[in-house]
């Protein structure tokens, strides 16, 4: 099996609300802001393949589903698919995707499902052969949104995924598509029912899977969040999803299991370590993968 990180298009957020009650002085060293006050943010996908025996794609970024209005409220750089641009210079076609794995439905991470935006045209998916797996708690906060998220969520998506015939909701540790290849942790604190997928690592001498990779999503952002206390603005329970991050690194730090960052605009992949007081940061840092091998 080998992994490809899959750049979709980029934007710019406001740093503030990106970095919670961290002060400005502090995040501008981490992520350097514009005269707006915004940050550049990736929105990058993981291509996997073979991983049980198909091709899989993690994510699918912002897209550009947005009119031209809303593309810049969202600070949304690129009027193009980008996506798709970087699906075909990996040698892969938007038919070639066996199944798509969304962390959750929040539009910076799924909008990249859809076509780009044509005045008149109704909202269309791009990956015509894919099964779609989503964590069932959170595809019923989408199709039931809270107020405090609403503006998150593409109102149209939930019901375009049903009419594949091709979504599975997925409430535990595996799911039917991908088996054990896959294993999925669960968080709240940023949205109710966040999905974190785990590609697992080949077996030990003890029958211990070591090594593996997981899509962080937006528990832990980019490398500034791996500290613990550092949050966004945007997370429904700062508290919450702190004490989820803390236990979540050290079960990473202790099975050696690399981390995957969808909106680190200059890194893709990074191993976790933790200092003799306790912080957390990351080591052995890589911008891109092209079809690097697991472990």
């Amino acid at each position: 099996m080998k992994l490809w990180s899959i750049m979709g298009n980029s934007q710019k957020l406001d740093g503030g609300a990106m970095f919670g009650n961290a002060p400005r002085a502090l995040w501008s060293r981490w992520a350097p802001p514009d005269e707006h006050g915004r940050i550049d943010l990736a929105c990058r996908a993981l291509l996997a393949s073979p991983l049980a025996g198909k091709t899989v794609l993690f994510e699918a970024g912002i897209g550009a589903f947005f009119e031209p209005r809303l593309r810049e409220r969202f600070g949304v750089v690129e009027d193009r698919h980008v996506l798709l641009d970087s699906l075909a210079q990996a040698g892969f076609g938007p038919e070639d995707i066996d199944v798509v794995v969304l962390s959750h439905l929040h539009f910076d991470h799924a909008g990249g499902l859809l076509a780009p935006w044509v005045e008149g045209q109704e909202p269309r998916l791009v990956f015509p052969n894919a099964t779609y797996v989503v964590g069932r708690r959170h595809f019923e906060r989408a199709r039931n949104p809270h107020d405090r998220d609403r503006a998150s969520f593409i109102p149209a998506l939930p019901a375009l995924l049903e009419s594949t015939g091709r979504l599975e909701l997925v409430d535990g540790e595996f799911s039917r598509t991908l088996g054990e290849a896959v294993r999925f942790h669960f968080s709240d604190g940023h949205t109710p029912g966040l999905m974190l997928a785990e590609i697992v690592g080949p077996a030990g001498p003890q029958g211990h899977r070591h090594g593996g990779v997981v899509f962080c999503a937006d528990l832990i952002p980019g490398r500034p969040w791996v500290h613990v206390p550092i949050t966004m603005g945007y997370d429904r329970n700062a508290e919450l999803l702190i004490d989820e991050k803390r236990a979540f690194l050290e079960d990473m730090l202790a099975r050696e299991v690399h981390l995957y960052f969808t909106h680190d605009p200059d890194c893709a992949l990074a191993k976790v370590v933790k200092s003799p007081e306790g912080r957390f940061g990351t080591t052995h840092e890589v911008p891109s993968l092209q079809a690097r091998p697991l472990g």
